[in-house]
This record gives structure tokens, C-alpha cells and sequence, in this order.
């Protein structure tokens, strides 16, 4: 599984959007169009994120079949590692965006 990491983001949606569009999304794309199995990993955000990380990855999912893409966001540690472990191992699990909790251990 590869990851691509899409961190340092904006805090503003459209800007991060953008940032992510113009820095990230290239090396997605190609990882997908050479098979590979892409984890993305992204920073915690509030709400105001959620829409257009849920849909780059559906997108992403759908344009790139069979290559899988997911994000992941969340801090690196235990939760991270422990969601890449699962996603590897869920072939029929792709275009998702998973927020982990920030404090893993509590749950």
C-alpha cells in the first residue's frame, strides 16, 4: 500500500482544497493508474472539510477502478497504522474517508 501524505493543508475548505488539487492529486493519480493500492493521509479537520475529502476519494475510487484509494485522517501512531493494517487487508473497500479518533487509545 502506498501512502501519500496531504498534510499542512489550509485551514480554509476551498483553499485546502485547492492546495490538495494542485499538490497532492497528481501523485495520486499516478500511484492509481500504476495499480497501486493508495492510502491517503490527512491531517484532522473540522466539519467544514468532510464534503470535499469524501468526495475527491469517491471520485478518485470511481475513475480508477479496480485500484483502491482511501483517505485516512488522523495523526500518525497507533490509529493510523492499525486503519492502514485493515484497509490493506479489505479489498472491497475503496473512495472512503475515515476521520480515526484523535485520542486512539480511549477507545
Amino acid at each position: 500500500m502506498k501512502r501519500i501524505a496531504a498534510r499542512g493543508l489550509p485551514a480554509m475548505p476551498l483553499a485546502a482544497q485547492a492546495e490538495f488539487n494542485a499538490q497532492v492529486l497528481p501523485a495520486i493519480v499516478e500511484a492509481l493508474a500504476g495499480g497501486e493500492v493508495v492510502l491517503v493521509a490527512l491531517d484532522f479537520a473540522d466539519h467544514t472539510h468532510r464534503e470535499w475529502r469524501r468526495a475527491a476519494l469517491a471520485m478518485l475510487a470511481r475513475a480508477h477502478a479496480p485500484a483502491r484509494v482511501n483517505g485516512v485522517a488522523g495523526s500518525q501512531g497507533t490509529g493510523l497504522e492499525v486503519t492502514a493494517s485493515y484497509l490493506a487487508s479489505a479489498p472491497g473497500v475503496t473512495g472512503q474517508y475515515l476521520e480515526l479518533a484523535e485520542d486512539f487509545s480511549a477507545i
